[in-house]
């Protein structure tokens, strides 16, 4: 059986975690410090709470973490756009990491549509 890190979803979350803590290691602003904190928290409760759910199999713990997953892609989505509009980051820098994250949010979302059809 393949571990969690076969996972595309989780892939990609761990290079937007890394993304992330290199964006606030450059970027960092002692006036944005609370966004910057709460991007490095949601991206890392992405990859963790998938690396977690896969740990209790095909079971509805592992969709509940999907779903925990999905909503901090959500937020960590919120959290970049809000930099970007504030421009405390400038927009060109962020251009993939933006990317990558709506690519999360689709794949944990068909992740969560498929597993939840097969359940009653």
């Amino acid at each position: 059986m393949r571990d969690h890190t076969s996972l595309h979803a989780w892939q990609e979350a761990r290079a937007t975690s890394i993304d992330v803590i290199r964006l606030c290691k450059s970027s960092w602003k002692p006036y944005a410090s609370a966004l910057f904190g709460q991007l490095q928290r949601s991206s890392l409760s992405v990859q963790l709470n998938i690396a977690e759910g896969y740990t209790f199999g095909d079971s509805p713990t592992f969709t509940r973490h999907l779903g925990i997953a999905y909503g901090s892609a959500v937020e960590t989505g919120e959290l970049l756009r809000l930099i970007v509009d504030a421009e405390i980051v400038d927009r060109a820098l962020m251009g993939e990491l933006l990317t990558r994250g709506q690519r999360i949010e689709r794949l944990l979302l068909g992740m969560l549509k498929q597993r939840r059809q097969f359940r009653p």
